[in-house]
This record gives C-alpha cells, sequence and structure tokens, in this order.
C-alpha cells in the first residue's frame, strides 16, 4: 500500500511526505467508510474525521503491524462509533443508467438490482458482522489482518464470517433460488 520510508519520514515531522501519505490513503479510507456507513455523506464525514485522527497520532504507529492495519483500525472504529450514534437511515439514490445497447440493457439493470440488494443484505447485518465481511470481501483483507484491525481474537473473526454468509445467504436466498423477490 504505502512504502515504509515515507511513512518513518512523515513520523519524523515531514510535512510534505505526511501529506503525500494521506493522499495515497484516503481514497482507501473512504471507500471503507462507505461501504460499512453505506451513506455518502457520513462516508465522508468519517473519512475526514480518519485522516484528521492519522495525522495527529502517526506518531504512535509502529512497524509491527502493518500501516493499512493500523489505518483500517482507524477508519473501522471511527465508523462504529459513528454507526452507534446516529441509527442507520435507508437512502435511495437515483442512478443514471447509460444504455448501450439493448441485449445489455437487461445485464445492466440486473447488475444494478443485485448490487444493491447485496449492499442491503450487508446493511441488515449486526455492525460487527459487517465490519468484518466489508474488510474481508470488500477490502481484501487477510483473517489476521481483519484480528488485528479490529483488536479480536483470530476464531472470533473466523467465527463472525461464518455467520455473516449465513445470514447473507439467508437474506440473499431468492437469487440461489432462481429468483428475485420485488
Amino acid at each position: 500500500m504505502v512504502e515504509q520510508g515515507l511513512i518513518r519520514a512523515a513520523q519524523q515531522g515531514d510535512r510534505d511526505a505526511l501529506i503525500t501519505l494521506l493522499r495515497e490513503i484516503e481514497t482507501h479510507v473512504y471507500r471503507t467508510a462507505y461501504y460499512i456507513l453505506n451513506n455518502e455523506q457520513d462516508a465522508l464525514d468519517a473519512a475526514q474525521e480518519a485522516l484528521i485522527r492519522i495525522y495527529t497520532k502517526i506518531e504512535t504507529y509502529e512497524e509491527k503491524a502493518q500501516f493499512k492495519t493500523w489505518v483500517q483500525r482507524i477508519v473501522t472504529n471511527i465508523c462504529i462509533d459513528k454507526f452507534r450514534r446516529n441509527k442507520p437511515t435507508v437512502s435511495i439514490e437515483e442512478h443514471e443508467l447509460v444504455f448501450q445497447g439493448k441485449e445489455s440493457v437487461e445485464r445492466e439493470v440486473m447488475s444494478g438490482y443485485i448490487a444493491e440488494d447485496i449492499r442491503e443484505a450487508i446493511d441488515q447485518l449486526p455492525e460487527h458482522h459487517r465490519s468484518v465481511v466489508v474488510l474481508r470481501y470488500l477490502q481484501d483483507f487477510s483473517y489476521n489482518e481483519i484480528a488485528d484491525c479490529l483488536n479480536l481474537p483470530l476464531n472470533t473473526v473466523k467465527s463472525y464470517l461464518f455467520r455473516a454468509r449465513q445470514q447473507l445467504q439467508h437474506l440473499l436466498q431468492d437469487y440461489q433460488k432462481g429468483g428475485v423477490s420485488g
């Protein structure tokens, strides 16, 4: 993700290195916040708060943990705190579909519905299950990285993922049967 020399320079007070470091991770930070909170404005707020916290706490980062895990822990904790403060709301976004040809229209529409249904199913998970699902399947973290990031035992991460997959399977059972509820 980020080279260690840049991190060390930022920790030693190199302002340009710190700004470069923050620019390199800002998209990743926002994406994680959005996947957890599923609300653009809340994700922007959480990402900004996370970047400020990283900016002010960079000297506390220790190389015994991966930098991306340290960053992910900060973002996830901020999102969890934000989620606890605010009851989740359902946002309905309007999407413009660009139709390129008649044969791709159905595929484009179904793809959008499937993605939205999956996002809604993930939103229905308890926050601890949602966090591990986001980190594993949307951010491609290993089990060990998730355990480090969320400060959980490895077996707890595995258990949460197992239960989350079961819940998602139940929530998305219409797709397994070949139909979509509407």
